[in-house]
C-alpha cells in the first residue's frame, strides 16, 4: 500500500541546512495502522506530508497502491492525492465560516462529486463519529473533541485508503483523545490503512505497529 525506498528530505535556506529524513526505508501493508513516534524535528511531519504527496523527497522512490509516484505536481498526482488519501491534523483546520456539514462536504465540491452522492457521503461520515446532531453548527460553538471528529469526518467522506493523522489527539485531552483514536481504530477496522503520528506511547501502543525516527532517521 505505501513504500518509501532510500527516502531522503533536506530543507535549504541561505543560512542553514537541514536533513529531515535520511535514506528512510518504510512499508505498510494494505489494512494495517501503524503509529510514527520520535522527538520534536525528528521527521515525523515531513515523513507524512510526503507519503500524502504535499512534499517531494530530494531522492528515492514512493509507491502508493502499487503505482510509483513520478511526479508531484501533474494533475493525475493532485487526483491521486484528493481521492487516495485523507489527512486529518492537530490543529483541526476547520473553515470558521462553515458549519460543520459544509466543512466535511468541501473537499467533495472540489472533487465535482455529484449534489445527492455528496450528500449522502457527508451524512454517513457525520454518523460515523456521532456529530449528525451538531451538524449545523460552527467549530467556534464545539468543543475540541467535536472539532478533531468534524476533521475526521471530513477526512473520511471521500472513502480514502488512506488516513494519515498528524498528532490528531495533541490539542485533546486523554479521555477524548482516547475516543478519537477509538474513532480511528474502527475505520481500521472496515479497511483503512492509518499512519498516526503520536507522542502518546499508550496510544501508540495500541496500534499494530510503531515506528520510530530520530534525527530523520529510522531507529526502530
Amino acid at each position: 500500500m505505501i513504500k518509501l525506498e532510500n527516502i531522503s528530505k533536506v530543507y535549504r535556506t541561505k543560512e542553514i541546512e537541514t536533513l529531515a529524513l535520511d535514506n528512510i526505508n518504510f512499508e505498510v501493508k494494505e489494512g494495517e495502522f501503524v503509529s510514527v513516534m520520535g522527538p520534536s524535528g525528528c521527521g515525523k511531519s515531513t515523513l507524512l506530508n510526503i507519503i500524502g504527496l504535499l512534499d517531494e523527497p530530494d531522492k528515492g522512490k514512493l509507491n502508493l497502491n502499487s503505482l510509483e509516484i513520478l511526479s508531484y505536481e501533474d494533475k493525475k498526482t493532485a487526483r491521486m492525492r484528493n481521492q487516495l488519501v485523507g489527512f486529518i491534523f492537530q490543529s483541526f483546520h476547520l473553515i470558521k465560516e462553515l458549519n460543520v456539514y459544509d466543512n466535511v462536504e468541501l473537499p467533495l465540491i472540489y472533487r465535482k462529486t455529484p449534489q445527492a452522492e455528496r450528500k449522502k457521503r457527508v451524512m454517513e461520515a457525520l454518523e460515523k463519529v456521532g456529530l449528525v446532531n451538531r451538524m449545523q453548527h460552527y467549530p467556534a460553538q464545539l468543543s475540541g473533541g467535536q472539532c478533531q471528529r468534524a476533521a475526521i469526518a471530513r477526512a473520511v467522506a471521500g472513502d480514502p485508503k488512506i488516513i494519515l493523522a498528524d498528532e490528531p489527539t495533541g490539542n485533546l485531552d486523554s479521555i477524548i483523545g482516547h475516543e478519537v483514536v477509538g474513532i480511528l481504530a474502527d475505520l481500521n477496522l472496515k479497511g483503512t490503512t492509518i499512519v498516526m503520528v503520536t507522542h502518546d506511547e499508550m496510544i501508540a501502543r495500541s496500534t499494530h505497529r510503531i515506528v520510530r525516527l530520530f534525527d530523520g532517521r529510522l531507529v526502530g
